[in-house]
């Protein structure tokens, strides 16, 4: 977590060990339909891992989804503590270095330059949202935000945040210096409510702000829960304190 200001931001975005700088390769996605909730609301046990590679004729071929991603990701549930968080593991091969396509939730900008709007929250993203009566701030005090941003695909995308709206601006000149910069972000989209309830799998890597919870490990309201704390690739920025990880699997990453 990062609170907003710019030179924090920036600090946050840092490349960690063993992360390029971008990849190419990954075809934009076949489709035009653009889904607006995350990718999936379920999870199996961490029993019923799948195996994440094939065997043909002594080679082995990873499962891989057009995107370049394990065909388990975010489906596994870890372990958890009496806390709720998951169990903290080694990084799976498959995260190490981590840098997969970007799934299109909104339609991508038709330029390639950077490309930006803000506005009053739509309600189709109040009622997607974790946003409720018992929030600490208003919907009035939110600012619905797209910006573009550079996947690690190499491909121009259009992101979506909730933030207060006292740092919207900030907010998009934070990104717009990073699209400058080619900076890659996986994925931008606004959490939805059942996604605070779904058992940890580790592995999710949203660049987000807005989220209505409590602080980690904590009863009080988070920063994020006022839209003025951000998490740019948490994959690779995690937060890292004593034995907690989170995401739970980023392990790898707490070296940097």
């Amino acid at each position: 977590m990062r609170y907003l200001g710019l030179a924090l931001v920036l600090t946050a975005c840092s490349v960690a060990p063993g992360q390029p700088a971008m990849t190419t390769g990954f075809p934009p996605p076949n489709t035009t339909t653009y889904p607006t909730g995350p990718p999936s609301t379920s999870a199996t046990t961490i029993d019923d891992l799948p195996a994440t590679t094939t065997t043909t004729n002594a080679v082995t071929v990873p499962q891989l989804d057009e995107y370049g991603r394990p065909a388990w990701l975010g489906t596994i549930a870890l372990p958890v503590d009496e806390q709720g968080f998951g169990e903290v593991r080694p990084t799976p091969p498959e995260l190490v270095g981590r840098a997969f396509g970007t799934v299109d939730t909104l339609p991508p900008p038709t330029g390639t330059g950077f490309v930006f709007s803000i506005s009053r929250v739509p309600d189709e993203v109040v009622a997607r949202s974790t946003w409720s009566e018992g929030c600490p701030v208003g919907v009035d005090d939110l600012s619905y935000v797209t910006v573009s941003h550079v996947g690690f695909d190499g491909l121009v995308h259009t992101g979506e945040l909730l933030v207060h709206q006292s740092a919207a601006d900030e907010i998009v000149e934070v990104f717009e210096l990073l699209f400058a910069a080619q900076y890659p972000i996986e994925e931008m989209r606004v959490v939805s409510a059942p996604e605070l309830d779904l058992p940890p799998t580790g592995d999710g890597n949203n660049t987000t702000i807005f989220v209505c919870r409590p602080a980690t490990g904590g009863t009080n309201w988070s920063q994020h829960a006022y839209g003025l704390a951000i998490d740019v690739n948490p994959f690779q920025n995690p937060y890292w304190k004593g034995d907690l990880v989170l995401p739970d699997l980023a392990d790898y990453y707490t070296d940097r």
